[in-house]
């Protein structure tokens, strides 16, 4: 495996151990009070577990090189991962939520004590920690897998935040915040999983990049001198990079070998951007058309 891919399963890893230090305290404080907030967060941090145990398990297999049964690598396996994640999320959420509703119509039954505002302290001090942590790793890397589960350590302080309200409503009479702040947490949940599904669904169907990203690709092409016209630009996710498509239009006269060195020179600038994984450069001569065209 590449020092890249050693990287990410170590950061990965980290995250494995951070969310299921954190499932224990707050679940045990939780269970221990009856707090359906400390309950709720520290299950959403087994979906947290989950998402990292799948990240750690499948996610580097994006750093192996291409094989004969993956010609053009596996760029696509890590937002496949991701879109599990995401899946992962949705469902436990909507479990949270209903368990939330039925607090709030049965009534809760927590009692508060201090261990509960320390374990949602701790629960708060280890997201952070693994937040700032693992973004340190992804500055270099750039992978969608390691950025969904640092969002979702950030999400989990303000599910953690909600949780404390919560606690903090059964300090001064008024336990019924215990429910509420469950709920608020479990649609956060929902929403952050669907945010992450839709994000990698657009990774693996092969969609567009934002056109500021097609713009760089064309404008990289026109700059160069010895380029006339370009045609047939496709710019499109292959995976989490980039894959460019494009015909480009040059003097006739270019001899063989002047053509080669200017594809070779093109596809360099080209795969020289940021996110372009690969680009497929195609020289015609400028004012001829299309072999295509001449067959209608």
């Amino acid at each position: 495996m590449t020092d890249e891919g050693r990287r990410f399963k170590r950061a990965a890893g980290v995250n494995v151990l951070g969310n299921a230090i954190k499932i224990l305290v707050e679940g045990a404080a939780g269970i221990a009070f009856g707090s359906v907030a400390l309950v709720a967060d520290a299950a959403h941090s087994v979906a947290d577990l989950v998402a990292s145990l799948v990240v750690f398990v499948w996610g580097g297999a994006a750093y192996t090189d291409p094989d004969e049964t993956h010609p053009h690598g596996h760029q696509r396996i890590e937002p496949l991962t991701a879109l599990f994640v995401g899946a992962v999320i949705v469902l436990l959420g909507a479990n949270l939520l209903r368990e939330s509703a039925l607090a709030l119509i049965e009534g809760p039954e927590v009692v508060f004590d201090p261990l509960l505002l320390g374990a949602l302290g701790f629960a708060m001090a280890d997201m952070y920690l693994l937040y700032w942590y693992t973004m340190r790793v992804n500055a270099d890397l750039g992978s969608t897998a390691l950025d969904a589960l640092a969002v979702d350590c950030l999400n989990d302080i303000y599910t953690t935040i909600a949780a404390a309200v919560g606690v903090l409503g059964v300090l001064l009479g008024y336990p019924i915040l215990d429910a509420v702040a469950g709920g608020l947490v479990s649609l956060l949940v929902v929403y952050q999983g669907v945010e992450i599904a839709r994000e990698n669904v657009t990774y693996l169907v092969g969609a567009a990049p934002p056109a500021e990203k097609y713009d760089r690709v064309r404008t990289t092409l026109r700059d160069h001198p010895d380029v006339e016209g370009i045609h047939d630009l496709r710019v499109f996710y292959d995976g989490t990079d980039i894959e460019v498509e494009v015909h480009v239009e040059v003097d006739g006269e270019m001899t063989l070998r002047q053509a080669h060195d200017l594809e070779t020179e093109l596809m360099d600038r080209l795969r020289g951007l940021p996110a372009v994984g690969d680009a497929h450069v195609h020289l015609d001569p400028s004012g001829v058309g299309e072999w295509k065209d001449a067959l209608e």
